[in-house]
């Protein structure tokens, strides 16, 4: 185009509609002057054209985030331009693909580590725990009368470690989820959520679908985790927790609390492991602010048909 510019320009000059006189008169220095402003004007022009796919691809490059895939930048035009869109777009289906598996791969190995721990505070520490408590009611039982208080105050807090440490066991691996299902769970995760002044309530539609086992797990981390971001950073009083069928084969999960909310702040590590597990289900996870100012957490995942499953 550039090359058309100017051999137009050298035609024009060489014809007879332009001629140069020496001295140049005034009327020949407008017809060049005008000449090579037109010719600015035309390149200008030339290269906002030309260029505006690389502005898109830019555009489309700052903005781009893995965790929210499938935005991609049009492919117009032809040329090297509409190339290189094409194997941006090719890349970033790659690099989508290859993180659906590394984050598989990492979402498998954390849960097989929480489930060793699990099994390591529950066999280990609790029962060393529990010896010390019978321990200590032994000694309690044959102390002199002096020394009892002091002895019951011990198991007292041997009996609250005890109890803390299975919370924590049960919360690294949700035995509840595998023997009992999704919905007992869930009752659970709110019954064991022991924030003082924040009151959980739940509400789980009856005749919910059969979920896949990865599907189950996803929403209960999901819901375990809104729930301690409730506790940690909202300043709320109240948080619901609700699991429905909204829409034939899909079931949601809405945590909504009425905090403070997000205030514009940076999604951490909690929000993004959450669109994590979004991801490899397929699933829709968003994070908003109400107009009360309370913060909604909303996962939407699809059921699996039987051979999915």
């Amino acid at each position: 185009m550039n090359a058309i510019v100017l051999i137009v320009a050298t035609v024009l000059l060489l014809g007879p509609w332009v001629s140069v006189s020496n001295p140049v008169l005034f009327g020949e220095a407008m017809v060049v002057v005008v000449g090579v402003v037109a010719m600015l004007v035309a390149n200008a022009l030339l290269f906002w054209v030309g260029l505006a796919p690389l502005k898109r691809l830019s555009r489309s490059m700052a903005a781009a985030d893995l965790l929210k895939p499938g935005v991609r930048p049009e492919v117009t035009g032809h040329g090297e331009m509409a190339e290189l869109v094409q194997t941006y777009n090719a890349m970033l289906d790659r690099l989508e693909s290859e993180r659906a598996t590394s984050s598989a791969r990492v979402a498998a190995a954390q849960e097989a580590e929480r489930r060793h721990l699990a099994r390591e505070l529950h066999d280990e520490v609790g029962q060393a725990l529990t010896a010390v408590l019978l321990q200590l009611k032994w000694l309690a039982d044959h102390a002199p009368a002096e020394l009892r208080t002091d002895l019951h105050a011990a198991q007292e807090t041997t009996r609250d470690s005890l109890d803390e440490l299975r919370r924590i066991a049960r919360r690294l691996r949700p035995g509840v989820l595998e023997d009992l299902g999704l919905p007992s769970a869930l009752r659970a995760l709110t019954a064991d959520f022991t924030t003082p002044g924040v009151t959980v309530r739940h509400h789980l539609d009856a005749g919910l679908p059969v979920l896949a086992h990865e599907a189950e797990l996803a929403i209960y981390r999901v819901a375990q985790e809104a729930l301690a971001n409730a506790a940690r950073h909202s300043h709320a009083d109240r948080v619901d927790l609700e699991l429905h069928c909204g829409m034939p084969g899909i079931v949601d999960l809405v945590i909504r609390d009425n905090g403070q909310g997000r205030k514009g702040a940076e999604e951490g590590s909690g929000i993004r492991g959450m669109r994590e597990r979004a991801l490899l289900l397929g699933a829709r996870f968003s994070v908003k602010t109400t107009p009360e100012g309370g913060t909604t957490v909303h996962l939407t995942v699809p059921v699996a048909s039987e051979t999915e499953r």
